[in-house]
């Protein structure tokens, strides 16, 4: 059986966040609705929808924030805003900072439901994309996503993989400003691999373009490389 697509709401009006949810439920979607953004955001770290329907203007941990804070943490779910601000800056900003698609209110419910199918087609292709939790056993802690990672820096050895490309291949999406998604997941593994390394530092920086994997003898190694 093919699971049914999961989508959260996080929207603030009751009356607009029912609406949603009961035209996607009819369209065939698992469609769920918190109200705030801290909610939205517990739900996105621990349930994996396949999409999110997000209005910005929210009480506490506003849309914005909310997107930024999860792109930090390498979380690839995609993001369709529905918001009242219509402006050109909005949109733009809102994209730049690592949402998929953006509807402007008042909206009719058969765009939002096309909106949301496509965005679930493109999550659904991101077969590269780790969707799994840490798992931590005592003091070990081993997370998927740093795994993905190093293993294709493994695979790419020899040259430099940038941030895009990185991007695209773990987490499915292009990189967008201020998006640091790959520096946050190369610094974890820079302190599990290269500071604990006692003849090599193995994570190589090439500023202004990305990352590379070679290992490199600390006492030879540049002051900074590998940071």
């Amino acid at each position: 059986m093919t699971a049914v697509p999961k989508v959260l709401i996080v929207e603030d009006d009751e009356v607009i966040a029912q609406g949603m949810a009961r035209h996607l439920g009819a369209a065939g979607f698992d469609a769920v609705w918190v109200g705030n953004g801290e909610q939205g955001l517990a739900r996105l770290r621990y349930e994996q929808p396949d999409v999110c329907v997000l209005d910005l203007m929210l009480p506490g941990l506003d849309g914005w924030k909310l997107i930024e804070t999860i792109r930090a943490e390498g979380i690839g779910t995609p993001i369709v805003v529905v918001s009242a601000r219509g402006t050109e800056h909005d949109r733009v900003h809102a994209l730049e900072i690592g949402a998929d698609d953006y509807l402007v209110k008042p909206f009719s419910m058969k765009e939002l439901v096309a909106r949301v199918r496509a965005a679930a087609r493109r999550g659904a292709r991101r077969d590269e994309a780790p969707r799994g939790e840490p798992i931590q056993v005592e003091e070990l802690v081993i997370d998927p996503r740093e795994v993905r990672l190093l293993y294709q820096l493994a695979l790419d050895r020899g040259r430099v993989s940038t941030r895009d490309e990185l991007l695209q291949k773990l987490w499915g999406r292009r990189e967008s400003h201020r998006d640091r998604t790959v520096d946050v997941f190369v610094r974890r593994l820079r302190e599990k691999i290269d500071r604990r390394a006692s003849r090599h530092t193995f994570i190589q920086t090439r500023y202004g373009v990305g990352y590379k994997l070679e290992a490199v003898p600390k006492d030879r190694a540049p002051a900074g490389s590998g940071r």
